[in-house]
């Protein structure tokens, strides 16, 4: 009897944890690497339109005085952002916002921390315009462009045209469609290597998922929804409302990925938190109490080791990026 016993418990274990091992697969399988870069119909990939693209993102004469390039706020040693609260702009003027990174947008759907950008190339216009920023007309860009015989050439084997407006902002939404997050410990567990991350690691995944309710925005292989929240920051920037004019977008601000999140301190849309720690003290506070709080904010009871899990967990996202090359540039002749 006592053997039969035995062997009835020993098959319940076995059973629940295989039904547990099967969830786990399953989770994980929502986090896998996709394995090719989306391009769309009317901007596709070709390594030369790239190359453009990279030249032109590390070209100070795309600022009106020579002193910004694209990598001044997105800098490829930190997480392709800069490494401050919120950008500095054309005069060394600080800017209201922390400068987004710039990885995996080729997955990304509207652009900036308020999505007034639908597509990529729309993206590239933006800083670039902005008197607060690079502080140069594409217009004038075309005329600066066009005193340098490389550019010429460059653009006419890409496109077949003379260099344009369109072509620039296509040819640098095509470069950072490139920017992709390397392969990290986490890509290895989630592919079958059990020895890529900690036990430690493996517990914060399970709160990730659970618990502490960070996948209900940090969804999918980049840790995003792609969506707009409110998440009760201590802002008066009112974000997603200031472009759709609705009041329940007040302070809403669209979801960042965590991929690469160990190198991109400091956090959030402002800034104001200085490091992993800052954002689960946030996060697990529920945020600030008003009628445009997102309704998946939550108070969430986390105890010491439970937040130790969940930031060894975000570790593992840190991709190992290869070395960033500067492009040779054209000179004025």
């Amino acid at each position: 009897m006592i053997n039969l016993l035995l062997i009835i418990l020993s098959f319940l274990f076995l059973t629940a944890h295989a039904e547990e091992s099967i969830e786990l697969q399953t989770l994980k399988q929502q986090y896998q690497r996709p394995e090719f870069i989306p391009f769309p119909a009317d901007n596709p990939y070709s390594s030369d339109k790239a190359q453009l693209g990279k030249m032109l993102f590390f070209d100070q004469r795309l600022s009106r005085h020579f002193n910004m390039t694209c990598a001044t706020c997105h800098n490829p040693s930190l997480g392709w952002e800069d490494g401050v609260p919120t950008a500095v702009g054309d005069i060394n003027e600080a800017l209201p916002r922390h400068s987004p990174t710039l990885l995996n947008l080729a997955w990304g759907k509207e652009f900036f921390w308020d999505g007034r950008a639908a597509t990529l190339e729309e993206q590239v216009r933006g800083p670039v315009e902005a008197a607060v920023e690079m502080n140069m007309s594409l217009e004038e860009v075309v005329e600066r462009l066009n005193d340098i015989e490389g550019y010429r050439l460059q653009f006419q084997k890409v496109f077949g045209e003379a260099i344009n407006e369109t072509n620039i902002l296509k040819a640098i939404a095509t470069y950072e469609r490139t920017l992709v997050s390397g392969t990290a410990a986490f890509d290895r567990w989630v592919d079958g290597d059990e020895q890529a991350i900690s036990e430690q690691a493996k517990a914060g995944f399970q709160l990730f998922n659970g618990k502490a309710g960070c996948s209900r925005c940090h969804t999918g292989w980049n840790f995003t929804d792609n969506q707009f929240h409110d998440i009760g920051l201590n802002s008066d920037d009112l974000g997603r409302a200031l472009i759709t004019g609705n009041p329940q977008h007040n302070y809403a601000f669209k979801t960042p990925g965590l991929r690469n999140i160990g190198q991109r301190m400091p956090y959030m849309h402002n800034g104001e938190s200085a490091n992993i720690d800052a954002v689960l003290a946030h996060y697990i506070s529920g945020g600030i109490q008003r009628p445009s709080l997102s309704p998946l904010m939550q108070p969430v009871r986390l105890n010491p080791q439970e937040l130790a899990q969940l930031k060894a967990f975000m570790i593992t996202l840190d991709g190992e990026d290869k070395p960033v090359s500067l492009p040779i540039l054209p000179i004025s002749r």
